[in-house]
């Protein structure tokens, strides 16, 4: 089958990845240091599709703004879904922007083009739907996939048992059947999700197929996660961290700067004298390490300064942080409260949110999450979860 048009689902917020999210939805969140929806319409185009149709809803004006209305030649066309509810209500959201079988893919995970080529290439002229998969050896948090001789049987959201489950990679080629589909379908607590559309598909006897690939799949659930899918862009060799900082484009390294590989950073930044960056370290547009800094296995991102002599291991930062002279944030692992649940041991210095700061010595105990606007005097010892625009004194 010949499908030459995307939709790209990218409208919800992704709670689990607060506080980061407050200003931004999941799908503009950075990976190395471009936004993950980035990554997904490079593999798009690389795969050879020719439109994208992108559903937002959260926060739109900061992907619209981003990405304008064409990326690398191919156009993109916006749907806004007004109410999050679901992501079949987002599809349906889509529908009189496409015109035949289209390939429909999430926003916020990265799929590299070879899955999207397959699934496309294993879809047949008698199948409702073709589903990307993968195997995988835990599938827990996703959904997995139990497919009979190429056939697709059975849907499971957050599987428990020990039947031999493909996980979903959130990668469709679908029909026009399937908005039908979906529209009849009865809402699940209020929302249409497409795999529930899917299963009821398969319930009434349409052929959905499978296709097992072994490309790469990286998505990013909880705020530890970004630091994975950053190293694991750099291990599979779509980010180069071996290229080193380019002058032209306005950064600066200092020559007493150590830069140990991989390393990417962005436009504008600054690597003071004597400071120590990487390895897996991605630095966004206009960030600063100050003189005598270290900042290993971390995420940081534009406009976020880390004074002189100040320690940041596994951090995740948002836009406009300051790390304070002198202040460490001394790695993992450690306790991380996301929502109602505690996730112990995990491999989390510090996140700070947008435009949270330190003035300088302050020690941040692992797994601590800072919200947006959060203002840390000196001296202090940060642990746990800072709320937005929190003051915190010694």
């Amino acid at each position: 089958m010949d499908v030459k048009t995307a939709i790209v689902l990218a409208a919800g917020e992704g709670n689990r990845l607060r506080p980061l999210t407050r200003n931004r939805p999941k799908p503009m969140l950075p990976a190395a240091t471009k936004p993950i929806l980035e990554h997904v319409f490079d593999q798009l185009v690389d795969a050879g599709l020719s439109e994208i149709v992108v559903v937002v809803g959260y926060r739109c004006n900061r992907v619209q703004s981003y990405f304008g209305s064409t990326y690398r030649n191919v156009p993109l066309t916006y749907v806004t879904q007004e109410k999050q509810l679901g992501t079949g209500h987002a599809l349906l959201a889509a529908e009189s922007a496409v015109d035949g079988g289209c390939l429909v893919i999430n926003g916020d995970q990265i799929v590299d083009s070879r899955i999207i080529r397959e699934t496309i290439a294993g879809h047949e002229n008698d199948s409702a739907a073709t589903l990307g998969l993968l195997q995988r050896p835990n599938i827990e948090e996703y959904g997995g996939v139990i497919v009979d001789n190429g056939r697709v049987t059975s849907i499971v959201e957050n599987p428990r048992d020990d039947r031999d489950y493909f996980l979903n990679a959130g990668v469709y080629v679908l029909e026009p059947a399937v908005f039908d589909a979906v529209r009849t379908a009865e809402p699940s607590t209020g929302e249409h999700h497409l795999v529930d559309d899917l299963s009821t598909l398969i319930d009434s006897e349409e052929i959905v197929r499978g296709v097992v690939s072994e490309g790469l799949w990286v998505d990013a659930t909880y705020p530890w996660d970004l630091l994975d899918v950053s190293f694991e862009l750099f291990d599979a060799g779509v980010v180069d961290g071996s290229r080193p900082p380019d002058s032209r484009h306005g950064t600066t390294v200092h020559e007493s700067a150590v830069i140990r590989e991989p390393v990417v950073v962005d436009q504008d930044c600054v690597v003071g004298p004597g400071s120590v960056v990487g390895p897996y370290v991605c630095l966004g547009e206009n960030a600063t390490v100050g003189s005598n800094a270290v900042v290993e296995e971390s995420v940081i991102d534009a406009d976020t300064r880390i004074e002189a002599n100040a320690t940041a291991l596994e951090c995740v930062t948002g836009v406009g942080v300051t790390i304070g002279a002198g202040s460490i944030i001394g790695g993992g692992p450690g306790d991380v409260r996301v929502e109602d649940r505690i996730f112990e041991d995990e491999s989390l210095g510090a996140l700070l949110a947008d435009r949270a700061s330190d003035r300088g010595g302050v020690t941040y105990v692992p797994g601590s999450i800072v919200g947006p606007d959060v203002d840390v005097h000196p001296g202090t010892t940060v642990r746990g979860t800072l709320t937005e625009g929190t003051e915190v004194r010694s």
